[in-house]
């Protein structure tokens, strides 16, 4: 009990440690809170036969299973459950409940072990439930569910023996029990950090890769998708298309309304070109509001097509809230990058292409001259 309290208060410190130096995460914070409430009840647990403290079991008892409900909300917290608070308290209370009446009847130690321990495993398993229960959950977190339910069934195997006449089968089930209790300190401490830092990643990857206004790709990241489609059409000897438009009187939409209501627009046109374009078509923001398509497998007549079908869904849209009289219309340049094209020079004849379509009156599609056939 000793060895699991100061674990437990080690995870905590190395918790607070990570959290210094990483994105702010709540759920990390109650993870943080509720080892370090386990590792300091354990202390007390341990520490309170030595001074005949009663009182102080009966209280360390209440604080370890708070911090067992803090760990649970945690995982709520991760897996981004809502209304979870209230239904975690009426959960909680009747474990406060029931270990203040044990105290006030006079269980004895052991018995106020294995209630706590009976307690704590249903608490592990709901905990190994909500884990294991999404079909795509990834390895780390599979991995942490089944050690809950390990830790559980551990528990509760002990549970049973422990009625039992003293023996080898006694012996080993508590063996087997504090083994579990140290696999889960261990795997779930370990766990819990890594699938934060997972997330973390994740959202610096995306902060790297996506625009934060339209969703879409950044600059950096649609020249690399589309430089990777390119490469993958050249091999297949398939046609793939490209791209370039831009959202007319932008600027004028900007100084008479405001960049709010610029912003609203470059939104809702990111969400018109979601719903027209196919799942595998790869579209950036380049900034401002120009933006850029790869389309693979599209030859040019099927990229004139896919162009004009995205022109009368913008033009279809309706007024936006904040700037009366303004209709979204863009315009468009179309090509076909070559065999042996670099990116740059098909997004160059699709940038002419998009000028062609300014300068004729906007709202409109024009596909770009065809590549220059190297002398």
């Amino acid at each position: 009990m000793l060895a699991l309290g100061v674990g437990n208060i080690a995870f905590a410190l190395l918790m607070a440690g990570y959290m210094r130096g990483a994105e702010n995460s709540p759920a990390l914070g109650y993870w943080m809170w509720g080892r370090l409430a386990i590792g300091l009840a354990q202390l007390c647990w341990w520490i309170a036969p030595q001074f005949e403290m009663r009182l102080v079991e009966g209280l360390s008892a209440c604080v370890w299973l708070g911090g067992v409900a803090l760990e649970v909300g945690a995982n709520c917290l991760f897996f981004g459950f809502t209304r979870w608070r209230r239904s975690l308290y009426l959960l909680t209370l009747p474990g406060w409940v029931t270990v203040g009446y044990a105290v006030a009847t006079g269980a004895s130690r052991l018995q106020l072990t294995e209630l706590i321990s009976f307690i704590i495993a249903l608490s592990v398993f709901g905990a190994a439930v909500v884990l294991l229960r999404p079909r795509e959950a990834p390895l780390l977190q599979r991995i942490i569910g089944v050690n809950n339910i390990l830790f559980a069934l551990a528990i509760w195997a002990w549970l049973g023996f422990e009625g039992g006449s003293p023996g080898p089968g006694l012996t080993s089930m508590i063996a087997l029990a504090y083994l579990a209790s140290y696999l889960l300190m261990i795997v779930n401490g370990f766990g819990f950090l890594l699938l934060c830092k997972q997330k973390d990643d994740e959202l610096m990857r995306r902060l790297a890769t996506i625009d934060g206004l339209t969703g879409m790709l950044n600059r950096r990241a649609f020249f690399e998708r589309a430089e990777g489609a390119r490469m993958l059409a050249l091999r297949l000897r398939k046609p793939i298309a490209l791209l370039m438009l831009d959202i007319d009187h932008f600027k004028q939409l900007n100084d008479s309304f405001g960049h709010a209501c610029g912003d609203e627009a470059l939104r809702v046109f990111a969400g018109v070109a979601r719903g027209v374009l196919r799942e595998h078509d790869v579209i950036g923001r380049l900034g401002g509001e120009e933006f850029a398509l790869a389309l693979p497998g599209t030859t040019l007549d099927g990229a004139l097509d896919a162009a004009e079908r995205l022109r009368l869904a913008v033009t279809a849209l309706p007024v936006i809230g904040d700037a009366p009289g303004y209709r979204m219309t863009v315009s468009i340049g179309v090509v076909v990058i070559g065999g042996g094209e670099e990116l740059t020079a098909a997004l160059a004849r699709a940038d002419h292409a998009l000028y062609a379509a300014k300068t004729s009156g906007r709202n409109r599609v024009e596909a770009g001259a065809p590549m220059l056939k190297r002398a």
